[in-house]
C-alpha cells in the first residue's frame, strides 16, 4: 500500500526548497537575510504586504516566477494535508505505529499468513490459548476486521515477514488460498528463520510432499480433516464430542496438554511408578512420545521416562501446571 504521507512529505520538501531558493534570490538582489526571508514568505503565501525594498525589473520578474511556483507548491501541500486528515490516515498511522511497537515487543509469537476461513480459526484458537498472534494479509479490507496485530503486504516479499517479526517468532502458519503461495511462504520462512516451526495448509494431496520438502514441519489438508471428522461423527459421535470439548470448547475443566522432558528434569530416568506423577500432581499421562517420533500409548507403571520424551497428559489447569512445575523442579 502506498504511504498516504508520501505526498505530504514531498510537498513540504518542495515548499522548503522554494523558500530557500526565494530567500537566496532576494539576497542576490541586495536584500538582507531577514528581509529576503520575509519577502519570500509574503510572496509565497500571497499575503500582499508591501515589499521592504523597491524591486527592480529583475526583482519583479523573479517575484512573479516565485508566486507561480510557490503558490502552486503551497496549494499542493495544503491539499495533501487536508486529504490525510479528512480520510482518516492520521488515525490509521497511529494505529499502525502502535501495532508495530506491539509486534516489535513480541517473542515466540505465531505468524498467521492469510486471513481466510482457515486463518481466522487458527488465530482464534491460538488467541484463546494465550498465544500472541500476528496476521499477514494483502487485502486491506479484510485486515480492517482483524482484532489482532497485523501486517499488510505480499507474503512473497521477505520484508513483509520481517515486519511480522519472523526472526523472533515461534511458529508460522501458512493458510493462504493456493498451494503455490503456501509453498513460497514455507521456503521464505525457513530461509529467514531456519529454526521456526511451519505448519502449512495443502489443498491437494500432491502438494503435501512438496511442502514437506520445502521445510514445512506439519502439513494439514482441511478437506481431508473435515471429511474424517464428519465420518467420525457417524461412527463415534460421543468420542468426537468429548475430544472437541477437551481440546477446543473450554466448558470442561479438563485439558489435554504436552510436556517436554528436558535432560535436567527429575523425571528423566524414572519410571511412571517411581515418579508418582498421579499422586503428586493429579494429572494423568495418556501417552509418551519418544524422541524418534514413536508413541507409547497407555504407558505401564514400569515404563521409563527418558530425556527428550513428550508427555501427553490430561487434567485440570491446576493439575497440569503442577505437573509442569514438578517436571522442571531441580
Amino acid at each position: 500500500m502506498q504511504n498516504p504521507f508520501r505526498r505530504v512529505r514531498i510537498g513540504l520538501a518542495v515548499l522548503a526548497l522554494v523558500v530557500v531558493a526565494g530567500t537566496v534570490g532576494y539576497l542576490l538582489f541586495g536584500f538582507s537575510l531577514l528581509d529576503a526571508l520575509y519577502q519570500t514568505v509574503i510572496t509565497v503565501t500571497t499575503v500582499g504586504f508591501n515589499s521592504p525594498h523597491e524591486l527592480t525589473a529583475g526583482g519583479k520578474a523573479f517575484t512573479m516566477v516565485l508566486i507561480l511556483v510557490g503558490v502552486g507548491t503551497a496549494l499542493y501541500t495544503f491539499s495533501s494535508v487536508l486529504e490525510v486528515l479528512i480520510e482518516g490516515h492520521m488515525r490509521d498511522l497511529v494505529r499502525r505505529r502502535r501495532m508495530e511497537r506491539d509486534i516489535a515487543g513480541m517473542s515466540g509469537h505465531v505468524i498467521v499468513c492469510g486471513w481466510g476461513r482457515v486463518g481466522r480459526e487458527v488465530a482464534r484458537f491460538l488467541a484463546n490459548s494465550d498465544r500472541d498472534v500476528v496476521v499477514v494479509d494483502r487485502d486491506p479490507e479484510r485486515l480492517d476486521q482483524v482484532p489482532y496485530p497485523c501486517v499488510m503486504g505480499d507474503v512473497s516479499d521477505d520484508e513483509t515477514l520481517r515486519q511480522a517479526g519472523i526472526e523472533r517468532a515461534g511458529a508460522l502458519v501458512a493458510a493462504l488460498n493456493t498451494d503455490a503461495d503456501n509453498l513460497y511462504v514455507t521456503v521464505a520462512g525457513k530461509s529467514l528463520c531456519p529454526d521456526i516451526q511451519i505448519i502449512a495448509r495443502a489443498r491437494t494431496d500432491s502438494s503435501e510432499s512438496k511442502l514437506v520438502r520445502a521445510g514445512a514441519d506439519r502439513v494439514v489438508n482441511p478437506q481431508q480433516l473435515g471429511g474424517d471428522r464428519m465420518a467420525s461423527f457417524v461412527i463415534q459421535p460421543h468420542v468426537v464430542d468429548f475430544v472437541d470439548v477437551v481440546m477446543h470448547d473450554g466448558t470442561l475443566e479438563f485439558r489435554l496438554e504436552e510436556l517436554a522432558v528436558s535432560p535436567a528434569s527429575p523425571l528423566a530416568g524414572n519410571t511412571l511408578r517411581s515418579a508418582h506423577l498421579r499422586d503428586r500432581t493429579g494429572a494423568l499421562v495418556l501417552a509418551i512420545r519418544r524422541p524418534d517420533g514413536g508413541f507409547l500409548t497407555n504407558p505401564a507403571p514400569e515404563d521409563v521416562i527418558e530425556a527428550g520424551d513428550v508427555l501427553i497428559s490430561v487434567g485440570t489447569a491446576e493439575q497440569l501446571g503442577a505437573l509442569a512445575a514438578f517436571a522442571a523442579r531441580p
